[in-house]
């Protein structure tokens, strides 16, 4: 069955509506970062660009780095861009925009984000790069999908019962990344654990401008719960919608994240821009070694 207009929308010329991207211009590795800006900071150390484009937050360039073509696309903050950007980039592989048909042999991309975020715990310094080796969806977008099959349960029970989880918030998600990405990415200095992805950045993250959050220890709850070697390492705002968007999709996903605050010391980074720039070249050379 072909799907109708309405549902998959197709610009005039042939490419995908909100990314403006069409098959041919996307690589099977995808860096995703949040700040369009941060696009030229990957793309710089490429050793060609064959396309650049962008439409609103949407910047994408895709080259080639040490003979992997690879396209790094910015998709804004938040887990209602990543809802757009991973449906958007599976489309562009597994539907055939001529008869609106879904391939019959799919396609599975790599996808990494670079992102900043904020340590919950007191040992992970500022400066560091922490891996997600779970994420813990607290602001609700993966229950639009149908998830049983991706989720960790045992996980989400312990949480729901450490927190006290108030039942009028949505439900959290827990979903494992790519362990052959994992793999992959991690060294031994590398920090990792299970992120926190929340709906926002003041409340929703515990910070306090002049409105006081409805959980006034919801951060220390955070920060202490336990699940057998795991802890909750750190805040931010997209990985586990790549986690489960990918699991879901049959693509791999990893985060990788520039710890640019401690929210326990109350410390941020004197350093930010060296730190994220330090935090794509590593992951450029993990990538394509």
């Amino acid at each position: 069955m072909s799907i109708k207009k309405s549902e998959l929308i197709l610009n005039p010329d042939g490419s995908i509506y909100h990314l403006n991207l069409r098959p041919e211009h996307l690589a099977p590795i995808v860096i995703t970062v949040g700040d369009p800006d941060r696009v030229d900071h990957v793309s710089r150390y490429f050793d060609t660009i064959e396309f650049k484009i962008q439409k609103r937050e949407f910047k994408t360039h895709t080259g080639v780095y040490k003979n992997q073509q690879i396209s790094v696309i910015s998709t804004g903050i938040g887990s209602d861009n990543i809802d757009i950007v991973l449906n958007e980039l599976d489309a562009l592989v597994n539907i055939d925009f001529k008869t609106r048909r879904i391939k019959p042999d799919l396609t599975s991309l790599k996808i990494v984000r670079i992102g900043t975020s904020g340590a919950l715990q007191s040992d992970i310094p500022v400066d560091s790069f922490l891996l997600s080796s779970y994420a813990i969806d607290i602001n609700g977008m993966l229950q639009s999908y149908q998830i049983k099959r991706i989720q960790n349960t045992a996980i989400e029970t312990a949480f729901c019962k450490h927190t006290n989880w108030d039942s009028e918030r949505a439900k959290p998600v827990v979903v494992q990344n790519s362990k052959s990405l994992e793999t992959q990415l991690l060294d031994n200095n590398i920090q990792y654990g299970i992120t926190a992805t929340c709906g926002g950045f003041y409340g929703p993250q515990d910070r306090i401008l002049r409105l006081q959050p409805k959980d006034s220890i919801f951060r220390d709850k955070l920060q202490s719960f336990r699940f057998e070697n795991l802890r909750i390492t750190n805040f931010e705002m997209e990985t586990s919608a790549i986690y489960g968007l990918s699991k879901l999709l049959g693509h791999q996903a990893c985060s990788m994240n520039a710890i640019l605050a401690n929210r326990v010391n109350g410390t941020f980074s004197k350093n930010s821009e060296e730190t994220v720039d330090l935090l794509i070249k590593y992951t450029l050379k993990k990538l394509t070694c």
